[in-house]
């Protein structure tokens, strides 16, 4: 019994056909990470604001904001400079997600490439930027939460998963548009 049976990748899920190098412009890559590295920016303080505000009283909501500060440059600095910690927190914030973001949309190509879906690979990507932002937190500052701690450690990653996700859902759409 013969067949007349062939799929090209398009009709597998695929966008890409065989042997295509699918690489994308680099100012596709940058505005794709900006977009979904500001969209995990406020999907994990949604997170934080629900989580570690709302159900574990870790900190007010206004809290948030001025967080990073205290996390890059000690609670000293983030005391003494009043008003300014909020500003410089969100500051910080943004510009470390943007970045994060920036990043997944220069490795995604490589993933989608090999048939990888962008959620899973975000999962991975949150324990890495995780992991690599808390190392620098500890080389920038002893103020730090107790790294030893599995609490802190299960809830530093699930903070990340709730921003890399979005993430790397928003990268992924974002360039397959662009390559449209």
């Amino acid at each position: 019994m013969g067949g007349n049976f062939s799929m090209s990748g398009k009709e597998l899920g695929g966008d890409l056909a065989p042997g295509a190098a699918g690489w994308s412009s680099m100012s596709a890559m940058f505005r794709a990470g900006v977009a979904g590295g500001l969209l995990g920016a406020v999907i994990i303080w949604i997170y934080e604001a629900v989580v570690w505000v709302g159900i574990q009283h870790l900190m007010p909501l206004a809290g948030i904001p001025r967080n990073a500060t205290g996390l890059v440059f000690g609670k000293a600095v983030q005391e003494s400079i009043g008003v300014w910690a909020y500003i410089v927190g969100t500051g910080i914030h943004f510009v470390f997600a943007i970045a994060w973001g920036v990043l997944f949309a220069m490795v995604w190509p490589y993933f989608r490439r090999r048939g990888y879906e962008a959620t899973f690979v975000a999962l991975f990507y949150a324990v890495l930027a995780w992991i690599a932002m808390h190392v620098a937190i500890i080389i920038a500052s002893d103020n730090h939460p107790d790294y030893t701690n599995p609490n802190v450690v299960i809830g530093g990653f699930m903070s990340h998963f709730f921003f890399t996700v979005p993430l790397a859902l928003t990268v992924k759409r974002k360039l397959s548009e662009y390559r449209k």
